[in-house]
């Protein structure tokens, strides 16, 4: 799917780490939500609540998953999923362009 259909979105934009990460959320008619964002070169490590699926669409990265050890590299598209109550870590290499989204359990 190359666009969403039927969203609203938050006109207020979700800045991190001094505007290194942006995002702005969009919701979908049944509630659900989804951010689409920007991350510049750096390391940042963040929290969440909700399960997320971050679907890389370009950019090159590492992340490093709760509980693992090693780091997973990205180059170009990927995708990862981040268990609900836990952190995770990553180092962006180029400016990465994702979408998130929240996943209710």
């Amino acid at each position: 799917m190359s666009q969403f259909e039927q969203v609203s979105v938050e006109k207020k934009a979700n800045i991190y780490y001094g505007g290194k990460v942006t995002s702005r959320t969009v919701i979908f008619a049944d509630g659900t939500k989804k951010t689409l964002g920007i991350m510049l070169p750096g390391d940042y490590e963040f929290a969440t609540d909700a399960k997320e699926i971050m679907e890389i669409q370009a950019g090159e990265l590492s992340v490093q998953l709760p509980g693992e050890s090693k780091w997973l590299n990205i180059n170009g598209e990927g995708e990862f999923t981040v268990p609900a109550n836990s952190k995770f870590k990553l180092q962006i290499k180029t400016p990465t362009d994702y979408i998130c989204s929240y996943i209710a359990e």
